[in-house]
């Protein structure tokens, strides 16, 4: 179950703003008009220097085409990533930097994507809060249960991220390195949901018979649970900052498991203090949140301060984009297209930066690519995102 990120950041204002560094030591124009609120940002200009264009495009800046990048686009449908998920468990391949930039490159080097994310994985971080896991293969996730406040209390913070997780510095400032100026690095994390639910299962569980069982018998357990998680994850979200990446995403991997009241208390306010620690440290790094499951939930995830919403397959495109006008969202072709015909592929593509207006549109399927997805039409997904210039197309009726 490895993730991926997604990218963002923000660009220059028309309002004054002050220069300053970011964490790459890149000079910066940052300006009070920053609203912060729903994740608008009053930013249409092109920045001066020629950033890559996804990271334009997550500021907000017009950009000529929307950019591309593939949720899991790094994964077994690769067979050269398979030699070494044959041969490696899957924690050695993450946190081993050698073998994790190779893993991450792969894709880079076969489709040219607009994106590079880091190969890791959402439960990475856990073992530096003293929750243990592994990925075991034909099973998936086994992690350490977390149950009783008593768990809860015992659990450590995320105070020297380079010493907990040492492997994470050199694999996103390398991966930095090698794809400068030609493609966004994205980081990303697991929402404080996820991570929690898995923690409280102990494994993957298609009900979440434990952890609904707390929410609605010790739901004090279960706050305080997300309130640790979320003051780490943001702290590791500014890790990743600080090591390279240029754009973070959050994922709510198990958002489907939350009906829209469940998710406004147990999900929304934890992914906003995430949010809320890392522009207190990285107020121009962009933020995507995406939601497995955000479908039916579209009027609670507008809710979001996120920079970019990341949307499922499921959810129909031009419904989300008359419900969010003006905000930049990503996704979602269904990843089972992947499986079609190069004509199929591309017409595909063509109806979902239709739907999406043909603006405020980072393309991507609305799921990690799925193993078996024949190598060639991922190349032919990003080739057609490369083809879609705003310039040339139609746009849509409202």
């Amino acid at each position: 179950m490895s993730a991926t990120t997604s990218a963002l950041a923000h660009g220059a204002s028309s309002i004054a703003g002050t220069r300053l560094k970011n964490a790459n030591g890149k000079k910066t124009t940052t300006s009070n008009e920053r609203s912060g609120r729903r994740g608008q940002r009053h930013v249409v200009m092109a920045s001066e220097n020629k950033d890559p264009i996804l990271l334009r495009a997550a500021r907000g800046e017009e950009v000529e085409r929307p950019p591309v990048w593939l949720m899991r686009q790094a994964g077994r449908y690769m067979p050269e990533f398979r030699a070494y998920s044959e041969k490696y468990p899957f924690r050695h391949r993450s946190e081993t930097p050698e073998i994790a930039i190779e893993l991450s490159m792969q894709p880079w080097r076969a489709f040219k994507p607009d994106g590079v994310i880091m190969f890791s994985d959402i439960l990475t971080p856990l073992p530096a809060l003293g929750v243990e896991f592994d990925v075991v293969r034909g099973k998936g996730p086994v992690v350490e249960p977390v149950r009783l406040m008593e768990d809860v209390k015992k659990l450590k913070t995320l105070d020297d991220p380079d010493a907990s997780l040492p492997f994470i510095r050199p694999i996103l400032s390398t991966l930095r390195k090698e794809i400068e100026g030609q493609s966004t690095m994205l980081g990303f994390i697991g929402a404080p949901w996820t991570l929690a639910a898995y923690a409280i299962e102990g494994k993957s569980d298609r009900h979440l018979v434990v952890t609904k069982q707390m929410m609605t018998k010790n739901p004090e357990i279960l706050h305080a649970f997300l309130a640790h998680l979320a003051e780490a994850l943001g702290a590791y979200v500014c890790h990743q900052i600080d090591c390279g990446a240029q754009v973070v995403q959050l994922f709510d991997s198990w958002a489907h498991h939350l009906s829209p009241q469940q998710f406004a208390e147990f999900s929304h306010p934890y992914n906003e203090r995430v949010m809320e620690i890392v522009r207190a440290k990285y107020p121009d790094t962009p933020l995507i949140f995406h939601a497995n499951g955000g479908h039916g939930k579209l009027h609670e995830i507008k809710r979001s301060t996120a920079d970019v919403i990341g949307l499922d397959w499921e959810t129909d495109m031009a419904e989300a984009r008359s419900i969010m006008p003006d905000r930049i969202l990503q996704g979602n072709m269904d990843p089972m297209y992947l499986f079609a015909s190069e004509e199929r592929i591309r017409k595909e593509v063509a109806n979902n930066v239709r739907d999406a207006g043909n603006s405020k549109h980072i393309l991507n399927v609305g799921h990690g690519v799925v193993q078996g997805t024949p190598e060639g039409n991922v190349g032919v997904f990003c080739d057609a995102a490369r083809a879609s210039v705003y310039a040339d197309m139609k746009a849509p009726a409202r």
